[in-house]
């Protein structure tokens, strides 16, 4: 993990074409603005993991009545 000290209004390049600006400093909260282009999903982390739960689980309920079909 790379760690980088930003201030207000600083702002991250990542890959050429995803900028994520610090906008807001309160307390222990820090507000990001995200720069990418369309074709990039960006997510916040739990709802990531939400999506690849469902997912798998989905693969694994059809795989399951694939198996069930074939008997």
């Amino acid at each position: 993990m790379l760690a980088l000290s930003r201030k207000k209004n600083e702002a991250l390049i990542i890959n050429n074409n995803v900028e994520i600006t610090i906008l807001e400093v309160k307390g222990d909260q820090v507000k990001i603005g995200i720069t990418a282009p369309k074709e990039i999903s960006i997510y916040r982390k739990e709802v990531y993991l939400q999506i690849q739960e469902a997912n798998k689980a989905a693969t694994d309920t059809a795989s399951l009545d694939a198996l069930k079909d074939l008997l």
